[in-house]
């Protein structure tokens, strides 16, 4: 049983899909949660409905505007005085603005996915160095995709296949850079997870069988198995497995 004992962790998109669950996992091992969502604020009560009300924090940003993470790191902070974990979740895959789009639409989708895939999760990152750099040391947990590492099959998803490879390296470069600071940097790049975004993306694949019929194990990532891994992760209790991109895809893509 994984124990997150007075760990205060931050965990952004809380309330739908990866986090979600990982919200559940995260409470269910004992941690203080500070539950960060966009606009759907009934999906992050539900995710965190059985952790207990002295044990979470529910906090808005719309990370369309990147300096929104600068406030809620701040209120994120002044809670409990720390924050011991950083999970950089939050994230959207737009269509309809790739390769094929007009100017407009290729400019909307590329703003709008690097403000929230890329700029605010940056500057959450650069908060909570700063946090760390007092206190002793971190964790930070990034939800990348196998998408920064293999690209996206739908060439009308390039601009969220580059932000999810950009903010991989900028975690791999704290996790580099910050080692000797005990600031430990993991990346975590999920498959094809059982999530509306998911299954928005199979839509514009043709459906679900074909998708499916692609993967190895011949099914979808359960959410869960991200937030347990993502819990796991929470404990640093391996230390020295910072710096890691830990693949999720039952074993559709190896490398």
């Amino acid at each position: 049983m994984l124990d997150l004992t007075n760990k205060t962790i931050l965990l952004t998109g809380a309330a739908k899909g990866i986090g979600a669950a990982t919200a559940k996992a995260l409470g269910a091992a004992g941690a203080h949660v500070i539950a960060h969502y966009g606009g759907d604020r009934a999906g992050a009560e539900a995710a965190t409905a059985d952790i207990p009300a002295g044990r979470k924090l529910l906090l808005q940003a719309d990370f369309s505007d990147p300096a929104s993470a600068d406030a809620l790191f701040r209120e994120a902070l002044a809670w409990r005085g720390r924050i011991d974990v950083l999970v950089n979740n939050a994230a959207v895959m737009l269509s309809g603005g790739g390769i094929d789009a007009d100017m407009d639409a290729w400019d909307e989708t590329w703003a709008r996915t690097l403000a929230i895939n890329v700029l605010a999760p940056a500057r959450l990152l650069k908060h909570a160095v700063a946090h760390w750099r007092e206190t002793g040391g971190g964790i930070v947990v990034t939800i990348s995709s196998w998408a920064a590492q293999r690209g996206s099959t739908n060439a009308d998803h390039i601009a969220y296949a580059a932000s999810k490879a950009a903010i991989k390296a900028a975690s791999h470069t704290l996790a580099r850079a910050c080692a000797k600071e005990n600031i430990l940097v993991y990346v975590v790049a999920p498959g094809v997870v059982r999530t509306k975004m998911s299954e928005d993306f199979a839509a514009s694949m043709g459906g679900e069988a074909p998708v499916t019929a692609g993967l190895a194990m011949g099914e979808w990532v359960p959410p869960e198995d991200i937030a347990n891994l993502v819990a796991f992760l929470a404990t640093g209790a391996s230390r020295h497995l910072t710096g890691a991109t830990l693949d999720v895809n039952g074993a559709s893509y190896v490398r």
